[in-house]
């Protein structure tokens, strides 16, 4: 078996990212699986691993190459220098920084074809803009640092998958954002990424934009015969099973019953929540369509600041993520 390598950014290092990799990769059987290692800052995972009572230690590496991708012991590519004293559950530019230079570096790597997936830890947007790096979040950079127009977010729970039309927008422009154009484009992201994935007929519902799908003009000003409908038909005219748009009240409902393999939501929230309220343990955000055949897959949760360097957090999200990684990776 040839074992996908996959880079796991670290994060902002005052949140909860280092101890979740510590915890996650403490388990040994991962290495039968694929061959990790983190970009970060080598003496913050064995702060981490020390608080959590780890014996995990971790160890630099200058380059992929020198990684040993051995149980017990994180290999870490060094990326700049953490200030001495870094507080956990602390507001830290430097922090902020780094964690945007850690993505840096994996996508880098991810071009030149040194690893086969990304796999990110948290990081926190206001440490990262108050650093001078302008991005909502990880998908936006992913998509600068890798020329992608066209790109989309995906949320995968247990029983639940979900694409994005629109993501870290206000409600107003997000509807403005919506096009025939851009349906399209994303329920083909979604056809092509789960065909990949071993489902060989994918079969995809499209959310309304409206309560009730607009109910036939009766609620809003016609979004969903204007900017769905025309790329649903188009679609299914190019042999996707594409249905809709139907009412989202229902229609996660009907998902998480087994009856789709994934829905189209139109907005950060309307796709956000249903996900979330299935575990935020469990799930995954999956970046989808980046140039170059980048594959990144992350935790669907931020910082927690407030339970860092605690002891407290969950690394189970980030094991669903590095899995998400593994089945995603061309290997």
């Amino acid at each position: 078996m040839n074992k996908p390598i996959i880079a796991i950014t670290m994060g902002d290092a005052a949140g909860v990212g280092p101890e979740i990799i510590v915890k996650a990769l403490q388990d040994e059987t991962l290495y039968s699986r694929c061959r990790p290692f983190v970009i970060g800052d080598t003496a913050r995972l064995n702060q981490a691993a020390a608080l959590c009572g780890l014996s995990v230690k971790a160890a630099s590496i200058s380059s992929v190459a020198d990684a040993g991708f051995t149980p017990g012991l994180i290999d870490c590519l060094q990326v700049g220098e953490l200030p001495e004293g870094l507080a956990f559950g602390e507001l830290s530019y430097e922090a902020g920084k780094h964690a945007y230079l850690y993505v840096e570096k994996a996508v880098a790597l991810a071009v030149n074809q040194e690893i086969d997936s990304i796999c990110t830890a948290p990081l926190n947007k206001e440490a990262m803009q108050g650093a001078g790096y302008k991005y909502p979040g990880h998908t936006e950079i992913l998509a600068g640092l890798t020329g992608t127009k066209d790109y989309s977010m995906m949320l995968s729970a247990p029983n639940l998958k979900v694409i994005h039309l629109t993501t870290h927008l206000g409600l107003r422009d997000a509807i403005d954002a919506i096009t025939p154009e851009r349906t399209f484009k994303v329920l083909s992201l979604a056809h092509e990424t789960l065909t990949k994935a071993g489902i060989a007929h994918p079969r995809i519902a499209v959310c309304g934009i409206n309560p009730h799908a607009g109910e036939n003009g009766l609620f809003g000003q016609g979004e969903e015969e204007e900017k769905l409908a025309p790329a649903i038909e188009k679609a299914q005219q190019q042999g996707m099973d594409v249905v809709g748009p139907w009412p989202a009240d229902t229609l996660f409902y009907r998902a998480v019953r087994g009856d789709f393999d994934i829905v189209v939501a139109c907005y950060h929230d309307q796709g956000h929540a249903p996900v979330k309220v299935l575990g935020l343990e469990a799930g995954v955000n999956i970046t989808v369509g980046l140039n170059h055949g980048v594959i990144r897959t992350s935790v669907d949760h931020g910082t927690a600041f407030d339970i860092a360097g605690k002891n407290i957090a969950d690394p189970r999200s980030l094991q669903a993520a590095l899995q998400s990684a593994i089945e995603l990776s061309p290997v």
